[in-house]
């Protein structure tokens, strides 16, 4: 690829997105709507210090799909790298556009983070992790790596001290080892008094 064939692209998808910026603007003063989640973002990335330095390396923030700079300029994150390197909203990163065009991303700032366990539906056609009264978006790439079913039992990953709308996958219960769990606690239970006194087992 030449490197007119690369400055095109890049005049291109400046000018997209300083059109997709005018827009949102624009709606933004008709409405009164303001994105919290996004501008949370870009605040964050541009105390980062995130921007475009020579063209060829950009720093922002993990939205928990694509990284987002101070601009509000959005880059794709391969869904296997974030599944495999388990990134979470909020993370810091930054990316690297090599001479040949390829792009490489890196985590340089992990939030800090807190694990919860939730149930695997699916909603709008899209899959989430239902937990503590809410649902929380992850990746389809996540749930493919570990075969998980809805109605599994799933850990994800959240950031500790802001809200999220995307979750990533730490681990997967599947539901027979879930329902297994269950089952022993039922049998525990059964054999409690109504007091909380546990009956004696008496041999027949």
């Amino acid at each position: 690829m030449s490197d007119d064939t690369l400055l095109h692209i890049q005049e291109l998808l400046e000018s997209a997105s300083a059109s997709i910026k005018t827009a949102s603007s624009l709606l933004r003063d008709l409405t009164g709507i303001v994105d919290p989640a996004r501008e949370r973002l870009t605040s964050k990335a541009g105390k980062m210090g995130s921007g475009t330095v020579n063209g060829k390396v950009v720093e922002g923030v993990f939205d928990g799909q694509n990284m987002m700079d101070s601009n509000g300029n959005t880059y794709p994150v391969p869904a296997n790298y974030a599944s495999k390197s388990k990134l979470v909203e909020g993370d810091g990163m930054k990316l690297t556009i090599t001479d040949e065009g390829k792009f490489i991303y890196k985590q340089i700032a992990p939030i800090e983070r807190r694990i919860v366990k939730g149930v695997l539906i699916q909603e709008d056609g899209q899959y989430k992790i239902l937990t503590e009264g809410k649902t929380f978006r992850v990746l389809l790439a996540s749930v493919t790596f570990y075969r998980a079913e809805v109605g599994d039992q799933v850990t994800i990953l959240l950031p500790k001290n802001t809200d999220a709308h995307w979750g990533t996958v730490e681990a997967v219960i599947p539901k027979h080892l879930a329902e297994a769990a269950a089952q022993n606690v039922l049998q525990d239970a059964s054999m409690e008094e109504e007091d909380g006194e546990l009956k004696p087992a008496f041999d027949q």
